[in-house]
């Protein structure tokens, strides 16, 4: 045990390269860089330690702490008032600018510029996503489908276009429906599926990688052009356009079919150059996200449109072709669709392959199946007869099914109800929450209405059933806020206190 143990260790351990000149002077450095990396902050600690003692003469280093403490011992009260006072300046300043940023952006800015920026000096990636069908994401499926299941906030399947739907609300009423916070996650969403590391090989996609930071919209759709001037297949660009410049559902579907008509090119030439390198499977992996969102909103143009035949066929072709691409949520677009056609049938089919107890649930999936249950009793449900005689079997099954999705969702009834108003949809859902029932009721409403008697048994199921109401979370303020109000408040306490008691506090100061 111990020989294997000592082997494994050797294994792991750098080896030097070999000393017959055919090493190049990289991997010197490499196997250095290793050595040192292994060694631990002692090392450098030590270093530093001796470089002082052994340069104390030439740096006089006595003689500088001595003069720095006749300097310290010679300052009066009034500059530790200004240096305190400078100090509780300042950082408020810092808290008011984060406290704005917060409530504007929803993130801290502190924050959001360290990981930005810092964590790349610091070798953290988290690019290093395994390939839906590699060996490596076979074997973390599992876990892979448990995170999924974890994920609270997930992007709205359904969401609207910009450009043709939510501008227009803008345009007859002054407000913008999204939130900053929304926003904030579709950048980072594109950023995500859009972006790779070889964007900096082809001038277009680098100027794309810029736009999709761009917070302002007419500075990215400004940089779209740029890519399509520099490119004229840049698939990314259209779909820029699409989503933001085109102001009617027909100018973005015809946008969409031109990004389709690009993006099928570079896909195709990506799958023929996947297996020469790890950049090269990446940017794969990014031409079929590229690919598959187009197809997707041409499948939503389609449906929005009435060829809802052709929708559906689309995104069963998405489905078929991209099975790993399943957390998408395609299938709650198929089922949209296929309810307007009251294709139940086929409805039904989906939910037996997605309503599956190790898959996320949704608001789609779970009052859907209470749909279909409630469409074989409720055309002749009454509260009267049903107190009378009892439930029959069916009524029983229906209940049962209202009962699991108010359990899953409880804000949903009241939106089918019409209690509560409708509003845009967002861009992202809280699972289980109000937003989530928005999205669901903005698009499922008419579906329900279209039953007869179903929202009058979702009514009197509802109102029978006791369920506590979750209330979606307060987002918890960053670290930073309280670190600089902590300092505010310190930095203004040891002012007041300097002011008042110099002599006290000058002592304090000086020991």
């Amino acid at each position: 045990m111990a020989d294997s143990g000592g082997e494994a260790a050797a294994s792991a351990a750098p080896t030097p390269p070999p000393p017959d000149g055919r090493s190049s002077c990289a991997a010197w450095v490499q196997f250095l860089r290793a050595r040192l990396a292994g060694a631990g902050a002692s090392l450098w600690v030590a270093v530093g330690l001796g470089l002082l003692y052994a340069l104390r003469a030439p740096l006089r280093l006595c003689e500088n702490l001595a003069a720095v403490t006749t300097f310290l011992n010679s300052l009066t009260p009034k500059f530790y008032v200004a240096l305190t006072g400078t100090s509780s300046l300042i950082s408020g300043l810092i808290f008011i600018f984060e406290w704005w940023y917060f409530r504007k952006y929803g993130t801290s800015f502190i924050e959001q510029v360290s990981i930005s920026h810092l964590r790349p000096l610091i070798g953290r990636s988290e690019n290093n996503v395994p390939e839906p069908g590699s060996p490596s994401g076979s074997r973390d499926a599992d876990t892979n489908r448990h995170n999924l299941s974890e994920c609270k906030v997930w992007r709205n399947p359904l969401n609207l276009f910009r450009g043709a739907e939510y501008r227009r609300y803008t345009w007859v009423t002054g407000k913008e429906p999204l939130t900053y916070y929304d926003m904030n996650l579709s950048a980072q969403d594109h950023q995500t599926f859009f972006t790779c590391d070889t964007d900096s090989l082809r001038p277009s996609d680098t100027v794309m990688q810029k736009a999709w930071r761009e917070r302002n919209p007419p500075a990215r759709i400004k940089a779209a052009y740029q890519a399509l001037e520099l490119n004229n297949d840049c698939a990314t660009a259209y779909v820029l356009l699409a989503e933001e410049e085109a102001t009617t559902i027909v100018d973005a579907e015809k946008l969409f079919k031109q990004a389709l008509k690009a993006g099928e090119t570079i896909y195709r030439k990506s799958q023929q150059h996947q297996h020469q390198s790890p950049q090269h499977e990446a940017q794969l992996r990014r031409d079929t996200n590229v690919l598959v969102y187009i197809k997707r909103r041409l499948a939503m143009c389609a449906r929005k449109l009435g060829r809802i035949r052709e929708a559906v066929k689309i995104m069963r072709d998405l489905m078929r072709e991209f099975p790993p691409l399943s957390m998408l949520n395609i299938h709650e677009n198929l089922l949209e669709s296929l309810l307007e056609l009251q294709a139940y049938a086929d409805v039904q089919a989906v939910l037996a392959k997605y309503d599956d107890i190790s898959l996320p649930k949704s608001a789609a999936i779970c009052y859907t199946a209470a749909l279909l249950k409630t469409r074989t009793v409720s055309d002749r449900f009454s509260p009267e007869t049903a107190s009378r005689r009892g439930l029959s079997t069916a009524e029983i099954n229906a209940v049962e099914a209202i009962h699991r999705a108010v359990e899953f969702n409880p804000h949903v009834p009241k939106y089918l109800l019409e209690m509560k108003s409708l509003i845009l949809p967002p861009e992202h859902i809280l699972k289980r929450g109000d937003s989530e029932a928005v999205a669901y009721a903005f698009f499922h409403l008419q579906h329900w209405k279209r039953i007869e008697g179903a929202l009058n048994l979702l009514q009197c199921t509802w109102e029978g059933t006791f369920h506590h109401v979750s209330v979606y979370p307060k987002k918890e303020l960053p670290f930073f806020i309280h670190f600089t109000a902590g300092l505010c408040s310190s930095t203004a306490m040891l002012a007041l206190l300097t002011h008042q008691f110099p002599e006290i506090m000058g002592v304090f100061a000086k020991a």
